[in-house]
This record gives C-alpha cells, structure tokens and sequence, in this order.
C-alpha cells in the first residue's frame, strides 16, 4: 500500500503571538512542521507533501528534508489539502492528511490509521473520548441542550482515506468550500468514517498555552 502524507501547514502565528507562521514555530528547538513530518514517517508514510504559506517556500525547505514536496497551500484549510492532494504521486492507494500543528502526534497513531485503511476502511479518523459535560447554547449563552457524552468524541490527525475517494470528494465540492477536517468533506459525499483510538499526546497547538504544554511533554 503506497501512501502519501499531507501536511497542512499554510495557517499564520498569530494566535501563537508569532510573526512566523504557526508551522515554522519552533517547539524545543525545532519547527512543528518537521515534528509533524517526522510523526507521520515514523507510522510508516514514506512520501510527504506539506503545504505552505505562499512565498516562504525556501523557509520551509530549509528545514525540512529534501524529499518532502512544498506547495502552495490556500485561504483556507480545504484549499490548501486540495492543492496538496493535487500534487501527491498519481499511484498513491491512501491519503494521510495530518495538521502541522500536532507535532507530538505519536507514530502508533499513524500506524492505526494505516492498519485500517490497509484492512479497507475507506476513511478512517483517530478519536478520543469526551470527558468534560458538553452542552448546546443559543446566541444569548443559554444552555438549551447537553448531549449524552458516551456517543461524543474529539477528533485528531493524520485522517486517512483511500486516495480515489477522497479526490472524489474534493472534486464535488464547490471551489470555496472551507470544512473544518477532511473527515468533514467524505461525509458531505456520503462516505462512512470509522474511528481508531487518539492519544492525548497528539493536542493541537493553537495558542501559546499549547506551545507551553507541548514543551513540557518535550522535557519529560
């Protein structure tokens, strides 16, 4: 099974309080993206694209290595996994799309999604439980629901796909499209999802809190 890893890493720093985008940042020492890039060859993804900001193509390249495809990413997160999925190898069988900004996303997560994908799963999201009460407001703050948390999950990346469907997807979406994952854009063309099990080492870096977080898990 060839499969191609994405890396979303266009967006700025500007929640992370940086002038460098969010993916350049460095965490102990390192950028995210060459983190995030590392996790996913680690889980067994040989080819890597990563999408980046326009114009700062030579700083990416200085820090990640020379076989990792650069491409211009877009306005939003769905423009610019379009653009990596465009340029991924036309023989790729799966597609791992993996945010730039889980850096310590661990290697056996990317294994999970691949063994899935590999037992044919068309697409396949890692997951963790929801432990805190999750409630519904309207747009005055007022609490009008609370769902049942056994059926709730927070979702993660890399999420994997069989590479002909996921570009089925994306092609019958509209060119201004902006979903929130790509889990989001099969299930819009009426793919399943399953789930495999996340870890909580695979947090997000959104703010600087995370950042602080994230070199704490380093120093461990």
């Amino acid at each position: 099974m060839h499969a191609v890893g994405i890396v979303a890493a266009a967006g700025s720093g500007l929640r992370l309080g940086s002038d460098l985008p969010k993916a350049l940042v460095p965490l102990a020492g390192r950028p995210l993206v060459a983190w995030s890039v590392d996790a996913l060859r680690a889980g067994g993804v040989a080819e890597i694209v990563v999408t980046v900001p326009p114009g700062r193509r030579d700083a990416f390249a200085a820090v990640l290595p020379p076989d990792v495809r650069l491409v211009d990413g877009g306005a939003s997160r769905t423009a610019s996994v379009r653009a990596g999925l465009a340029a991924a190898s036309a023989d790729a069988d799966v597609v791992l799309v993996h945010d730039a900004a889980r850096p310590l996303t661990p290697p056996d997560v990317v294994a999970r999604v691949l063994a899935a994908l590999a037992d044919g799963q068309p697409a396949v999201v890692p997951t963790l439980p929801v432990v805190d009460t999750t409630v519904v407001v309207d747009d005055a703050g007022v609490i009008t629901d609370a769902p049942a948390r056994a059926h709730l999950r927070r979702v993660q990346t890399p999420q994997g796909f069989d590479r002909a469907i996921l570009a089925a997807a994306y092609a019958a979406l509209g060119p201004d499209a902006d979903l929130t994952d790509d889990a989001a854009v099969v299930r819009a063309a009426g793919i399943p999802v399953t789930t495999v099990p996340g870890d909580e080492r695979a947090a997000k870096v959104t703010v600087a809190h995370d950042l602080e977080t994230a070199e704490a898990r380093v120093r461990r």
